[in-house]
């Protein structure tokens, strides 16, 4: 009987309506220089009873049923062809959320996401996948070999496009010195690479599928100072012409970045350049001068 009900249960996750799906005449995103905006972005998490299953409802505590409060208020800002937009701001700011808007893991409550001009919701979200490339601090890894980690996201490449992505993501070499190179297995979510081979094979994964926009979300997060150089490194190579979105570890590493917004409790709360906010006072370089402090201190 407990096989059944687990059984049951399993169809109820299968069952379950996508949050996020085509419309009936969705249309395909174009390739090419892309633009990303934000205007007037709200956004809530969807609360319990939005997601839960039916079985769990009546055992669902009451304080699970209330709506979630939301996590993004009036978000504006645009990133044209080519730009980067850098992302910064406490623990819990919303950040992180913007950008599974750009990916459309979600859908914004009020007000609209466009890549190109045209509303997310409108396109296809396979051509919107094609287009948005996405590297996080935990980059995953199937339990396979280097080189099926790589193809997933151009099955069709070549030999010569696969190593041409590995040098330009400073990991070739590492490759090379090891026994079955490209066919070396790299164990559950990768555990047999350190954290810097893993970001690093990660961003060969992207310039494979070479997207027009790349969302970093904390890409360099809990790395030594010798991988996240090489980290930096081939993610300089990565964005160059390319729209982006980063979530910013280290302040140090967006200071080239086009506009930089300040994130504070879901808002942006401060914008320019990394010269115009230190000049402006206020969080940013408040935040600025904590991390200045503690790289100084560990000097």
């Amino acid at each position: 009987m407990t096989s059944l009900v687990s059984f049951e249960r399993v169809f109820e996750v299968l069952d379950l309506e996508p949050m996020v799906k085509d419309k009936a005449d969705a249309q395909e995103l174009a390739a090419g220089p892309t633009s990303v905006e934000f205007d007037h972005v709200e956004f809530r998490y969807p609360s319990g009873p939005e997601v839960s299953l039916a079985s769990l409802e009546m055992v669902a505590h009451p304080d699970s049923r209330t709506i979630s409060e939301s996590t993004l208020h009036d978000v504006t800002f645009a990133a044209q062809p080519g730009e980067m937009i850098a992302l910064v701001g406490p623990s819990g700011a919303g950040k992180s959320t913007i950008t599974t808007l750009v990916s459309r893991l979600y859908d914004a409550t009020t007000g609209t996401v466009r890549i190109s001009g045209v509303d997310v919701k409108d396109a296809t979200q396979e051509s919107l996948h094609r287009i948005v490339g996405v590297v996080t601090q935990d980059a995953h890894m199937y339990h396979d070999t280097i080189r099926a980690n790589l193809m997933y996201a151009k099955t069709d490449a070549t030999e010569e496009q696969i190593w041409q992505a590995c040098a330009s993501a400073q990991i070739a070499d590492m490759i090379r010195e090891l026994p079955d190179g490209l066919d070396t297995v790299v164990g559950d979510r990768g555990h047999r690479l350190s954290g810097g081979e893993k970001q690093r094979i990660a961003i060969a994964r992207l310039l494979l599928k070479a997207p027009d926009v790349v969302v970093l979300d904390e890409a360099t997060a809990h790395l030594d100072s010798e991988n996240e150089a090489a980290v930096q490194a081939a993610l300089a190579i990565a964005l160059q012409g390319r729209t982006s979105i980063v979530v910013a570890h280290r302040l140090s590493t967006i200071r080239q970045a086009n506009q930089i917004l300040v994130l504070d409790e879901g808002r942006i709360v401060q914008r320019g350049t990394h010269d115009e906010l230190l000049a402006q006072g206020g969080l940013y370089a408040e935040l600025y001068g904590l991390q200045f402090n503690e790289s100084n201190a560990t000097d």
